[in-house]
């Protein structure tokens, strides 16, 4: 399959035409209609500084169902500690950059670059991105962060600088979406880690019609709180 090139038009590829890594096209922009356009197909941004804008529809697709979701035994205990405080979008902007360095330190680069910092920044204040924090004796010590479209929460990264603290984080998000009525949470690449917690793959056209439903439920555009 070719890789397509993005024009200014606000207009995607089926996401069935995707090579077989998920790589559907190149170039576009970060702007929040694109941007709101490319989750509501299922596709999203990952590239690294200095390249230009890929997207990507992978197939098949990690996704996690917020009533199957597991607890090991030991994050049972650690929660039932309440060792960490959990706030939802109070320091949305720590946060992605919490992800962004840990993974550059990590890893030695970051697909969070500067672009797509102030992108996500702006889908917050407009109601679309939220980050859910973990504090530690009032120190940020995990957080995450992810775009809320209709009924979906599509994740896109975590960090953790106190071990649990980010796993007490991902449980209380989704026991809230729950409370939500969020029938999906797209995990979008497949960890170990992710498939600890209930996540499982399901082929891109089956992702693809849930999709097209739970995107048609009003999307919340206002401050999470618990």
């Amino acid at each position: 399959m070719p890789i397509f090139e993005l024009s200014d038009e606000l207009i995607f590829p089926p996401p069935e035409l995707a090579e077989d890594n998920g790589l559907l096209a190149v170039g576009g922009d970060l702007s929040e209609l694109r941007l709101l356009l490319a989750y509501s197909m299922g596709i999203f941004p990952w590239y690294s500084e200095g390249d230009p804008i890929l997207w990507w529809t992978p197939d098949p697709r990690l996704v996690l169902l917020p009533e199957d979701l597991k607890i090991s035994r030991s994050l049972r205990q650690t929660i039932s500690k309440g060792i960490f405080k959990v706030t939802f979008d109070t320091v949305f902007e720590q946060v992605i950059k919490k992800c962004a360095s840990v993974h550059q330190r990590d890893k030695g680069d970051t697909w969070i670059t500067n672009e797509m910092i102030d992108a996500y920044i702006a889908l917050h204040h407009s109601g679309y991105a939220h980050s859910v924090e973990s504090w530690f004796e009032g120190k940020l010590a995990g957080g995450l962060y992810g775009i809320a479209l209709g009924s979906v929460f599509f994740g896109e990264s975590m960090f953790t600088t106190k071990s649990g603290a980010s796993k007490v984080g991902f449980v209380t998000l989704v026991q809230q979406l729950v409370k939500w009525n969020f029938t999906l949470i797209d995990c979008q690449m497949t960890t170990s880690h992710l498939k600890s917690f209930g996540a499982h793959e399901i082929p891109r056209k089956e992702f693809q019609a849930i999709l097209r439903s739970a995107t048609k439920a009003p999307t919340g555009k206002k401050k999470w709180k618990i």
